[in-house]
């Protein structure tokens, strides 16, 4: 296990494009720790730096202390798994997972003890002597998950080993690999576009966009406690629900009805009025009818229901509020990373509700809704920052 730890790292290609941009943070020995963000965020490029695929421009990475930025990968001792499995098709499980021990000249009996151990682990023993072209897509994957792990690197880097496989297969092998990562203790890192990956698996995720760190903290609080705008779109789904906002004393007008802060919450907003954007997580919301002692807490209002999803133990509604959408040059900047364009401002604020299975609401119905006012978190419109936090 390895202590990885970045400091000011940055990529500048010849164009002078910086893919990365002056990354700082401490991966701990046998932490699970996930990279996550939009396409061209810079994810994939910062695994290649760990690993040595990428040469970089300027800052250190040290693994237990050690400067590497000029080892080969060889050196480093790490081991990396692709989204596409890089399996020989000629070559038997048994003798893809032995590959890289060949290579290394490890003693043949060694070699057996460690592929066989590596099969146990990965519960392929029943498959060592079939090739790739009889095995599905999950068990492909843990034999180049079982190649990485007979190397008994000092890290596992994966770049979205799960990209290539259905939903189903997906979910099932995000367990395994948690389950594997837990019992091997082996530092990781894991590159993912899907937040979802990211909030299942990490000890810790950190979020990136346009080569910068947004946030490095457990998935919980990421979800509770987002630093801005971005990381509190890109992190949930469905996503969090964008308002305008005015604050005007020691109350915040929203589109659907207004509610009071506690004098705590209003010292950390600052002197004056001013517009705000408030952001409400679709658990947020409820069917008023089945809330009782909490509805003083939030707001109740009516709304449209346009669309209704009903999952089976919980319910999505979408409706309209009234007034204009968010007017924020932050907010539609950042929307194409979101991948929302309701972001991008026009018409009126569209919101998404969960809702428990028990409510009776209807498509067509002018619904009675509540939000909690407890849990909205007020944003600046100007530069994203989360007003809110603690």
């Amino acid at each position: 296990m390895a202590e990885i730890v970045m400091d000011g790292v940055t990529k500048r290609f010849p164009d002078g494009t910086e893919a990365v941009s002056n990354v700082s943070m401490t991966i701990g020995e046998g932490e699970f720790m996930i990279l996550v963000g939009p396409s061209g965020c810079g994810k994939s490029t910062l695994l290649n730096m760990i690993c040595g695929l990428e040469d970089i421009s300027h800052g250190e990475m040290r693994f237990d202390g050690e400067v590497v930025n000029q080892k080969s990968p060889r050196d480093r001792n790490i081991a990396m798994v692709f989204q596409n499995y890089a399996l020989y098709p000629h070559l038997t499980v048994r003798e893809n997972m032995a590959f890289p021990l060949r290579l290394a000249k490890v003693d043949n009996a060694e070699i057996t003890k460690r592929v066989e151990e590596a099969a146990r682990v990965l519960e392929l023993s029943d498959h060592l002597d079939r090739k790739p072209a009889n095995l599905s897509g999950g068990q492909r994957q843990r034999v180049a998950m079982g190649r990485a792990i007979v190397r008994e690197p000092v890290a596992f880097l994966l770049d979205e080993p799960l990209s290539n496989l259905d939903a189903k297969l997906r979910v099932q092998m995000r367990t395994e690999i948690a389950r594997i990562q837990n019992r091997l203790g082996t530092t990781t890192v894991y590159v993912t576009h899907d937040q979802t990956e990211a909030m299942t698996l990490g000890d810790r995720v950190a979020v990136l966009r346009k080569g910068q760190v947004q946030q490095v903290d457990s998935p919980r609080e990421l979800y509770n406690n987002p630093v801005n705008l971005f990381v509190a779109g890109f992190i949930g789904s469905p996503a969090m629900n964008f308002l305008p906002a005015r604050l005007e004393g020691d109350e915040v007008r929203l589109p659907m009805g207004s509610y009071r802060l506690s004098p705590e919450q209003r010292a950390r907003l600052g002197e004056g009025d001013r517009d705000l954007i408030a952001g409400a997580r679709p658990e947020h919301f409820e069917d008023a009818v089945l809330v009782a002692d909490d509805r003083d807490n939030g707001i109740t209002f009516r709304a449209n229901i346009d669309v209704l999803e009903w999952m089976g133990s919980e319910l999505y509604v979408y409706f309209a509020v009234g007034g204009q959408a968010v007017a924020s040059g932050h907010l539609q900047e950042i929307a194409p990373d979101l991948e929302v364009s309701e972001l991008s401002g026009g018409g009126q604020p569209q919101v998404v509700a969960r809702l428990d299975a028990a409510s009776s609401i209807k498509r067509g119905d002018d619904a009675e809704l509540w939000l909690d006012a407890r849990r909205v978190v007020l944003f600046d419109p100007d530069s994203g920052a989360n007003l809110s936090a603690r």
